[in-house]
């Protein structure tokens, strides 16, 4: 390609450059590892760029043509940003679940307040749930499942090529469905934790009853709070290694891997 015709292209390039980028950096502000609030947003803006770059010859031949009107530009830029975001948090909710987990915890076992705020999850978080938070992102990362959702978000131009139909009702109900499993996961680890708490509870109950006269609150309560960290002390390294199998599961059924 000589010189002149470079020039008379790089339009058209650009114009598929800003394509793949929108899929790719909304979806990059929110996927798990790599949408992080502690990263800084040059570093994943310059991620979604590299990826964008490395991707581009290989999507160019889908990519269509740019339209004439700027109402049709727009549409199609917006379509593109809201593919990436419901890729991105669909892969977000897996996260979500380890984080819900550990504010189930928490609360249960006495160690956080529901008036405790945290900057990341909004009111409601909790320490403990930050911590389970951090511990499955370093494990997403360590462990390459990230390759996942990167891989889903590449292959989903195949699934939803660039200028097709965005179906709001079946990505909202794919939403739906990965919320209630997000829930459902949560539960599962948090499960251990909530018998434990419930057991003491019964017992604290049934003192309470033999000995009207015991404190029992004074007592139960800094027990509930030391038999809830010994037992998550335990059971912490199966605990994120069924976060780990749930979660490939779950990135499995993304859009462009199933």
């Amino acid at each position: 390609m000589t010189a002149a015709e470079f020039l008379d292209a790089l339009p058209h390039l650009a114009f598929q450059m800003v394509l793949v980028l929108c899929r790719m950096g909304a979806c990059g502000m929110v996927m798990p590892g790599l949408g992080e609030q502690e990263v800084p947003v040059q570093i994943r803006l310059a991620l979604a760029l590299a990826v964008s770059l490395l991707l581009l010859p290989v999507l160019a031949p889908q990519l269509p043509p740019e339209p004439r009107e700027a109402a049709a530009l727009l549409r199609l830029l917006a379509l593109e940003i809201a593919t990436g975001l419901w890729i991105g948090w669909l892969a977000r909710l897996v996260v979500y679940a380890v984080q819900v987990a550990g504010q189930v915890i928490g609360l249960t076992i006495g160690l956080s307040s529901l008036l405790t705020q945290d900057p990341a999850m909004g009111e409601g978080g909790t320490a403990l749930g930050r911590f389970l938070g951090l511990g499955a992102v370093a494990l997403l990362l360590a462990s390459g499942l990230y390759e996942l959702p990167l891989r889903a978000l590449a292959e989903s131009y195949t699934l939803l090529p660039v200028g097709g139909p965005f179906g709001a009702g079946a990505a909202a109900e794919t939403v739906a469905e990965a919320s209630a499993g997000s829930f459902a996961l949560a539960l599962r680890l948090a499960a251990p934790m909530l018998l434990m708490a419930l057991l003491l509870q019964m017992a604290s109950g049934l003192l309470a009853r033999i000995a009207p006269q015991t404190q029992v609150y004074i007592l139960a309560a800094p027990a509930l709070s030391l038999a809830g960290l010994g037992l998550l002390a335990l059971l912490l390294p199966t605990l994120f290694d069924v976060w780990r199998e749930a979660a490939r599961a779950l990135f499995a059924l993304l859009p462009g891997l199933r």
